[in-house]
């Protein structure tokens, strides 16, 4: 890396002044003069007062302490600045505009939230689930899903996920375009974008307990049926894996309902999610007129808030289900046991 070759350059000998050890070396300061190297740490030459005689350990001083205080101000800055250019994170990203207009590039995370007006840590994105208004912009995570939602247009970072890839590239730009079946069609461009994110997600997680449902009850149904002379132990090992899967999933329910109700009981952070209403003073005027955006944007969380109840309850009755089968299923186990050692018992009799 060029930063680190012209660190190299100027970290030579000379001009490392042993302050490790308490000393400075005025010899090798005269040298780095002799060569004009001068100009690569002016103040440090400047406060060595070197002198043109043998090199010469002396007590560390005050020029000493400047020496030494400056190459390593130089050193961490030179080495900070090579390291965050050969490691910063690029963002793949897709962009929808207000008429669904579909774009692509990369960012690295630098330039990113230096275009976006955002700090570095609005984009580390910590929480699994997440809606966060900075600066007249939305950060939404949803898991895999990340985005930023901003009054002109949608960005999907890091979009290379195949859980999302029929949404992004055959149904998010017709949604955006107001040709989806989006309540907020008729509002301000980031309502449409919170709303698509928020209806994927939970079709997302209505997916995810259909697919678990009819293998519950299709295992359940095997493993207690009274009639069964013994119980196949794959079903059983099928039934646990189907219940931790379950699990996730009821953890990732409450995750997504309760950083929803956060949102609902902050009047302030539901005004900063209307975008619109504080860059464009036409909307501002009619929000004063009567059309009250936040109020619209707490109806719109409400109604996912409580789709999210919904499947909570629906994970909660499986749950149950699976917790009475318990006993039952415990019985026809020791119930097959018994009767394999009974056989086992009749064969060595017949022995």
């Amino acid at each position: 890396m060029e930063s680190v070759r012209l660190l190299s350059q100027r970290l030579q000998t000379g001009v490392l002044c042993m302050f490790g050890s308490g000393f400075h070396c005025s010899w090798h300061c005269r040298r780095l003069l002799q060569r004009g190297r001068s100009s690569c740490f002016p103040d440090v030459v400047a406060s060595a007062a070197c002198r043109p005689r043998k090199c010469r350990l002396q007590p560390q001083g005050r020029e000493t302490l400047l020496c030494a205080s400056y190459l390593s101000q130089q050193l961490t800055t030179d080495v900070s600045q090579a390291t965050l250019a050969s490691v910063a994170p690029v963002f793949s990203l897709m962009k929808f505009d207000k008429e669904g207009n579909i774009s692509f590039s990369e960012r690295k995370k630098t330039e990113l939230y230096q275009e976006l007006s955002l700090q570095a840590r609005d984009l580390r994105f910590q929480h699994q689930v997440s809606i966060s208004p900075r600066n007249n912009r939305i950060i939404m995570r949803m898991d895999f899903l990340k985005a930023v939602v901003t009054p002109e247009y949608l960005l999907i970072l890091d979009y290379h996920n195949l859980n999302m890839e029929k949404w992004l590239f055959q149904e998010l730009a017709p949604q955006l375009a107001g040709e989806g079946q989006l309540v907020t069609y008729s509002l301000p461009f980031e309502f449409r974008a919170i709303e698509a994110i928020l209806q994927y997600w939970i079709s997302y997680l209505h997916g995810r307990l259909n697919n678990l449902q009819p293998q519950i009850l299709e295992t359940l149904d095997a493993l207690v049926d009274p009639k069964l002379l013994s119980v196949d132990r794959s079903k059983v090992h099928i039934l646990l894996q189907n219940g931790k899967s379950l699990s996730e999933l009821e953890t990732d329910l409450k995750v997504f309902k309760e950083t929803i109700l956060d949102i609902l009981d902050e009047e302030e952070v539901l005004e900063e999610l209307c975008l619109t209403k504080w860059t464009d003073p036409q909307v501002f005027e009619e929000s004063l007129s009567g059309i009250d955006h936040a109020d619209e944007m707490e109806l719109l969380l409400e109604n996912y808030y409580r789709q999210a109840e919904d499947l909570i309850n629906d994970a909660r009755e499986l749950r149950v289900l699976i917790d009475d089968s318990e006993s039952i299923i415990f019985i026809n186990l020791d119930r097959g046991k018994l009767r394999g050692n009974a056989g086992s018992g009749s064969q060595n009799s017949l022995k």
